[in-house]
């Protein structure tokens, strides 16, 4: 595929190692894996490697995996015994993380190399329905902990260049993220009035103001009730930026997510 620029994604990620489940749990993300399933239809060909943003690693500055053979990270709490035991056996690529370093380095961004860097669950629980093969080479980014969304913006510009090398890049996290509202009604609503927010901004507005509207995502209606620390909405920013002018679509859509939360995944690019 390298002589294709692929598009970018934002995937909401979903709860803990979900595609390792069986029961009532695994089936709350039956349509979150039918996009998954879907997104590597319309792909056609697999990617030379993948790059993922996940809301689930935060370092003092950007970090990127670079280790040959990543371990795992069980980022959860409160599941099976078996579910710590789990492996994502992609490798690593440590060419690739090497180059993410120097397009970052070459835009004034700061980042180091991690070698010891394992698949966190924002990683494994979206690669592995969508490559169950586990042989496309994984490399991890990191968030700045700022959470700066310009800086992460401008870092997803950096990295655009990778889109026509083969590699595609993912940013995992989740649409709306408050854990302590998820469990019962009071998530309903400010999920759906962000998402409606997201819908607009993502996927109507033109690409300037689409820009702007996610540097001041805080001015969003139920913002903060939304994601009271934005960790898996930062990574957006990342895919976003790395799509430049690209057209927005939606890719999976619920809204009756986790018993009537509203969640999302977007594309950015077109698929050629």
């Amino acid at each position: 595929m390298a002589n294709t620029r692929l598009p970018t994604y934002f995937i909401s990620h979903g709860g803990g190692p979900w595609p390792y489940m069986t029961g009532d749990f695994r089936r709350n993300f039956d349509q979150l894996e039918q996009s998954l399933l879907d997104m590597r239809a319309e792909l056609k060909e697999r990617p030379t490697a993948i790059l993922v943003i996940s809301g689930h690693w935060e370092e003092r500055r950007f970090a990127i995996s670079s280790g040959a053979q990543p371990g795992m990270i069980y980022d959860y709490q409160g599941f099976a015994k078996h579910l710590y035991t789990i492996k994502y056996g992609a490798p690593g690529l440590p060419e690739l993380a090497k180059r993410v370093q120097q397009l970052l380095h070459a835009r004034g961004i700061d980042a180091d190399l991690d070698p010891t860097r394992g698949f966190d669950h924002g990683t494994f629980s979206i690669l592995k329905p969508l490559y169950p093969e586990e042989n496309i080479p994984v490399v991890q980014v990191s968030l700045d902990a700022s959470f700066d969304p310009a800086l992460h913006f401008n870092a997803g510009e950096a990295l655009s260049p990778l889109r026509d090398e083969g590699v595609l890049i993912i940013g995992s996290g989740l649409s709306y993220h408050n854990l302590a509202a998820m469990q019962d009604v009071r998530g309903h609503e400010p999920s759906r009035q962000f998402d409606a927010w997201l819908q607009q901004t993502l996927v109507h507005a033109p690409p300037q103001e689409r820009a702007k509207r996610l540097l001041e995502w805080e001015s969003a209606p139920c913002a903060r009730a939304a994601h009271p620390r934005e960790d898996h909405l930062i990574p957006l920013m990342v895919v976003a930026g790395a799509a430049k002018d690209e057209p927005g679509a939606v890719t999976y859509h619920q809204t009756d997510f986790a018993g009537g939360l509203t969640a999302s995944s977007f594309r950015f690019g077109e698929i050629r």
